[in-house]
């Protein structure tokens, strides 16, 4: 159990994935950039994050990820996983019995966007 001021702690944020690929030599972790609505203060540009996740099993042909908008846990400390730095994680739902989500949004919400 958790408290509420912990969980207040978490920063939950849409990301539309630009790109998904197999990370080499793994059969689980896919590498994916998502745009998060942050701006690098010094180009004035959208600066993409890179997550790593590991749901490629559910997804044999990773292109078909590009464009989707989905909730991710924007405030994690990075990680680095199989070399490569982890800036987040998206978040979904799987059951016992394998079925498997991703809390994609609905309607036209703009990446960056917070989850109250």
């Amino acid at each position: 159990m958790i408290t509420i001021d912990d969980f207040k702690k978490l920063e939950i944020r849409i990301g539309e994935i630009l790109s998904a690929e197999k990370v080499p030599d793994t059969d689980k972790l896919l590498k994916l950039s998502v745009a998060m609505g942050e701006v690098n203060a010094e180009t004035g540009l959208e600066e993409p994050r890179q997550i790593v996740s590991g749901i490629a099993g559910y997804f044999p042909d990773p292109s078909l990820l590009i464009g989707k908008k989905c909730a991710f846990a924007a405030n994690l400390e990075p990680r680095v996983i199989r070399g490569l730095e982890s800036r987040g994680m998206i978040l979904a739902v799987s059951t016992e019995d394998g079925k498997f989500s991703l809390l994609e949004t609905l309607g036209d919400i703009p990446a960056g966007s917070t989850v109250k």
